[in-house]
């Protein structure tokens, strides 16, 4: 007598068959029950279903609206296949119903209290690789976090974008939703499928996608990684270096209109020789996170694990990071965790209701933008952002991230009308959750990847930004110094004979120079949106400003702090800058562009063969005279200690008047001979050759409180370096 398959309500099986049923699987697969095993499929269309074991084939019947049903004998569910029959076709394929969740209870354990720090390894879409007696099962684990949902459905590719047969099943209260498919191939794109509380249904990218389509396309793409790193040494290395206690010379860079067409390997190949020739020590891009519109240039971020596809797969972009390595140079990446755009497939009330966004209106949009902000005190929000940091650090050996809009986050009135924000509570205008998160991203960078640097773009008078988080500060490494930046170009876009009278905003930032660890950047920030370039902010004819643009380099460079150029204005690039096209490399075939390019050059391999100029705190910085603003003139003296213990010494003097100054005496720590080491008034720069002898000799002379002292020839808007002879 044939048993009876396990009994299911008609409202239920009407569901599963529908694919809008929380928990499929307590339905679909095997069920034992009596001695018998109860399979069932949802297979539309089908003509004939069949389920094939090692130890026979067994018909199953049509129950309903395409759920087929089958008894087989046994007190255990079997290995099995399905074969199923659509007119004169026939197809063998496995049941996505009958595998366990490969979600474990301790990982949605740590999900809900915000603990689970890598993240991308549980949820997302992860290739499988099952043995079983039939022979090995290969397919895709889906999982994805949407507690508010009524039903969850894969979609792709391999379903044509059908989902009634591919429901994902819940795992309770921690609002994960997941399900295996079998035979899901790398490259095979997907989105989820998701019912919300009000039961319409809309289609959402994967939050945690490792890869996706290319923009305007917006589906999800499998992958899985196969790359072998070649960067162990520059690994080793970086975990026994103090990144404040050595040279850090960032070059700012926009991957698309560097030079536009390059994929990420065809980058590598023009980028890596073009940073050694100019010096630097690190590359920071503009963020690669996937984004849907190009004219963001990056900041509204839609797949926060996925590299761009615009210019290759994520192990191409493993290649860059890795060539960069192999050359000695770091990576940093922007880092957008400040907020995410509206866009409906993407984050945006991701499962019917505000979930990645806070939900009060007075803290979930940011004004500036047109944009969401994160829902920062919640558990599996945080985590979702503290583990996308470890990501990036982890699966691309990045070195660093620069945390985008920082302050935005900080203050709950940040753009703020009043009456359009809530106090804290205890009354005050701080956010304590994005606090208590920047703070644990920053401390969790820090203890899994030792060598590696988070910094803030902070641009208010915060306290503690680059503090340690055990006293209280928000424990980035590095702040970018906004002070510093916007003084110094206000005073350089003065004529010189109004320089005098804004002497201060060139030597404020020594005031609070050594209260933070300090970034000087000169952005993309700083050349869009009507700013012009850095040369069109300087006065004067042609000569001029790119005197003025040698001068202000030379001052950036010398200035106590890491220093960050962005891209083209290392060869004083005219126009300002658009993501639309490359930057006007066609103006290095003009002899005065080449030499801010070589000034530029020279000025990193001074500052990196050079232990004077990369001790940023007090100890390494001494005004010489700081008061002389008839002459528009500032000189300074900056030291530290080289590998011997040996204390080296820098003295730097820096003219913005426009005219040379002869016989100008300036004190030096002690006597003996002294070399000019750079010059950026040089014949080889664009300059007009008003330099001082190779050797020069302090004398026994009282000047700017020192005993010895030395006469030069001050070059007009420029600089002179000098530094003791060793014998």
């Amino acid at each position: 007598m044939t048993k009876q398959p396990v009994s299911v309500s008609p409202d239920v099986l009407d569901a599963v068959a529908r694919g809008e049923y929380h928990a499929p699987h307590s339905v679909l697969g095997g069920h034992p029950e009596d001695g018998s095993v109860t399979i069932r499929t949802v297979r539309h269309l089908a003509d004939e279903v069949t389920v094939v074991t090692a130890d026979g084939e067994y018909a199953a019947d049509h129950e309903h609206n395409g759920v087929w049903v089958a008894v087989l004998p046994g007190n255990t569910v079997p290995d099995y296949r399905l074969r199923i029959r659509y007119g004169e076709t026939s197809t063998t394929v496995d049941d996505p119903y009958r595998f366990l969740p490969f979600v474990g209870e301790l990982d949605q354990h740590l999900f809900a209290e915000g603990r689970l720090e890598e993240l991308w390894r549980t949820l997302g879409a992860h290739r499988k690789h099952l043995n079983g007696s039939l022979g090995e099962v290969n397919g895709v684990a889906f999982a994805v976090w949407a507690p508010n949902a009524r039903a969850v459905r894969v979609v792709g590719d391999f379903n044509y974008w059908d989902g009634a047969g591919s429901a994902m099943r819940s795992l309770g209260s921690s609002g994960i939703w997941e399900l295996f498919i079998p035979e899901v191939q790398i490259g095979a794109r997907y989105k989820f499928e998701i019912q919300g509380p009000e039961g319409n249904w809309f289609q959402k990218a994967d939050p945690m996608a490792r890869a996706t389509e290319v923009p305007p396309a917006t589906a999800s793409v499998i992958t899985e990684s196969n790359y072998e790193w070649e960067d162990e040494a520059w690994l080793e290395k970086r975990a026994r270096t103090n990144f404040h206690e050595g040279p850090v010379s960032i070059y700012e860079c926009h991957i698309g209109s560097w030079k536009q067409g390059l994929s990420y390997r065809e980058l590598a190949d023009e980028m890596v020789p073009y940073l050694l020739e100019m010096g630097y020590t690190h590359v920071e891009f503009m963020p690669v996170m996937e984004h849907p519109f190009g004219g963001s240039w990056g900041y509204q971020v839609t797949s926060y694990y996925a590299p761009t596809a615009r210019f290759g797969y994520p192990d191409d972009f493993r290649y860059l990071v890795d060539r960069l390595h192999q050359a000695g140079i770091g990576v940093i990446l922007d880092w957008v965790p400040a907020h995410f755009p509206k866009d409906s497939w993407a984050l945006a009330r991701f499962d019917g209701t505000p979930l990645y966004e806070d939900g009060d209106p007075m803290r979930g949009e940011q004004p500036d933008w047109g944009t969401l902000v994160f829902n920062f005190g919640r558990n599996e929000v945080r985590n979702f952002l503290v583990a996308n940091a470890n990501y990036w650090f982890e699966e691309f050996h990045i070195d660093g991230l620069r945390v985008d809009a920082v302050a935005s986050m900080l203050y709950l009135d940040y753009s703020r009308k009043e009456g359009e924000w809530r106090p804290n509570q205890f009354g005050g205008r701080e956010n304590l959750e994005a606090i208590q998160f920047i703070q644990e991203t920053n401390a969790t960078a820090y203890r899994r990847y030792p060598g590696v640097v988070m910094i803030a773009e902070e641009s208010t008078a915060w306290p503690g930004v680059t503090a340690v988080t055990s006293g209280g500060g928000l424990g980035y490494g590095l702040k970018w110094n906004m002070g510093w930046m916007n003084d110094t170009l206000r005073y350089m876009s003065e004529d010189p004979v109004n320089r005098r009278w804004h002497h201060g905003e060139l030597t404020f930032s020594l005031v609070y120079a050594f209260s933070e660890n300090f970034i000087l950047p000169l952005s993309h920030d700083e050349v869009v949106h009507g700013k012009g370039s850095i040369i069109a902010k300087m006065p004067g004819d042609k000569w001029q400003k790119l005197a003025n643009t040698r001068a202000l380099y030379a001052y950036q460079w010398s200035h106590p702090g890491k220093q960050l150029l962005f891209m083209g204005q290392e060869f004083a690039q005219e126009g300002e800058w658009s993501e639309s096209y490359s930057l006007d490399w066609w103006l290095l075939d003009n002899p005065e562009h080449q030499g801010v390019a070589r000034l530029v050059r020279d000025l990193n391999r001074v500052y990196t063969s050079s232990p004077a100029m990369w001790d940023d705190d007090y100890t390494g910085f001494e005004w010489v005279d700081a008061g002389d603003a008839d002459n528009n003139v500032i000189s300074y003296l900056r030291q530290g200690k080289n590998a011997e213990g040996e204390t080296e010494y820098l003295v730097c003097v820096l003219n913005f008047a426009g005219n040379p100054h002869e016989h100008y005496r300036v004190g030096l720590p002690f006597g003996g001979e002294w070399e000019e080491v750079l010059n950026s008034d040089d014949l080889a720069y664009g300059g007009s050759g008003v330099t001082n002898p190779n050797l020069l000799r302090a004398e026994e002379l009282h000047w700017n409180n020192r005993d010895h002292s030395v006469s030069l020839t001050v070059p007009p808007l420029g600089a002179t370096f000098l530094r003791p002879v060793k014998k």
